[in-house]
Formats: structure tokens, C-alpha cells, sequence
């Protein structure tokens, strides 16, 4: 058994969020379970954000999302695949 996973931390939140939403949008088929965290408080949101996917699906699709998440400014990202023992 396989898993995929793909990390993503996302500066500038606020300006980037919705770029990001719109490809994971676009390849929602592949995305199996999604888990977003970032700090906030009652009065401040902070800007950066981070993201991890687990992900399903062929390696070419989950790489190109990989690649277009990629380059989108002020986003990093890393895609790690486990195989169990």
C-alpha cells in the first residue's frame, strides 16, 4: 500500500488563498482527505497558512497539481510518498 501526501505552506495568505482554493477545486477528485491549519486570534489572522493532502488517484495528475501549486507565488510545496513495510 501507497500513500501520497503534499504539504503546502502558503505566505501571504490573504493574497494567495484564493488562487490555491481554485486548483485544489479543480483537481478535487483527487484529493481524499484535506486538513488546513493557521494561527488566528480575536484580533489578528495570521498570513501564512499551511495545508496537508492526502491524495488519490494516478502519480501524473497528482504531480501536475503538485507543479501548478508549486508555481504559484508565495507557495511552497512538497509531495512525500509512503509505502507500507
Amino acid at each position: 500500500m501507497q500513500k501520497t501526501v503534499l504539504l503546502l505552506l502558503i505566505s501571504t495568505r490573504n493574497k494567495n488563498a484564493a488562487k490555491v482554493q481554485a486548483l485544489l477545486s479543480e483537481y478535487g477528485c483527487l484529493i481524499k482527505t484535506m486538513l488546513g491549519l493557521h494561527e488566528t486570534s480575536e484580533d489578528k489572522c495570521s498570513s501564512f497558512g499551511f495545508l496537508v493532502l492526502e491524495l488519490t488517484g494516478d502519480m501524473k495528475s497528482q504531480e501536475t497539481l503538485a507543479k501548478k501549486l508549486s508555481s504559484l507565488s508565495g507557495v511552497s510545496v512538497k509531495m512525500q510518498r509512503l509505502k507500507a513495510k
